[in-house]
């Protein structure tokens, strides 16, 4: 399921970097209201690999969701490019890979490793919402963060441990919304929503 909707953020800042050096618009910002109860895994059932996990989110803020937005670039600025579908899925895989091996190879404690795991699977599902419409977000990503793709690996292809100086907290400050896809008003909800119920029915099948 993840690869389908898996960091799309930063396929797309590799192919208009060029792009997203235009000057851009006043910011425009939302926020989200908080719901739900507080569930804090900090040192959670004692384990020391847990310690400031809440300090990413928020306690009350597990995968992210109730981040504000600030778009600093959206419609005509930043345009989204057709490419090649085995393309995307190569890209998409990759970063799903990664995702797996820092996982694997910088937390040993197995529990963690779950939490850590829900917690992005849970982030990026947010993003499904945000694709048809259903959400409080424009379709977008965060340039900021995404930008940092390139420090996760270092010169010798290990992986890098350097703080790369932002949190969870920071989701949503440097907001994109990239132009020129095909949303229609009166025909995409039905066929966006024809396209995910065929997806889930593939995800049910296997």
């Amino acid at each position: 399921m993840f690869s389908k909707i898996f960091f799309k953020a930063a396929a797309v800042t590799a192919m208009l970097a060029s792009v997203m050096a235009t000057p851009v618009p006043a910011p425009v910002s939302s926020s989200i209201v908080a719901r739900g109860g507080s569930h804090s895994f900090d040192n959670w059932m004692g384990f020391s690999s847990l310690g400031g996990f809440d300090n990413f989110y928020g306690s009350d803020n597990f995968s992210g969701r109730m981040s504000s937005e600030t778009v600093v670039e959206q419609d005509s600025k930043l345009v989204c490019h057709g490419q090649s579908i085995q393309i995307i899925q190569q890209r998409l895989l990759v970063l799903q890979e990664m995702a797996k091996r820092i996982i694997t190879e910088q937390i040993c404690d197995v529990e963690t490793q779950t939490i850590v795991f829900e917690q992005f699977h849970s982030s990026m599902g947010h993003f499904s919402g945000d694709l048809r419409r259903k959400s409080h977000r424009g379709v977008g990503y965060d340039r900021g963060i995404s930008s940092h793709f390139g420090s996760i690996v270092g010169s010798d292809g290990s992986l890098s441990s350097n703080d790369l100086g932002f949190s969870g907290h920071d989701l949503g400050s440097q907001y994109v919304i990239p132009g020129g896809s095909n949303w229609n008003d009166a025909s995409s909800p039905a066929s966006v929503d024809a396209a995910f119920n065929a997806s889930r029915s593939a995800i049910k099948d296997h």
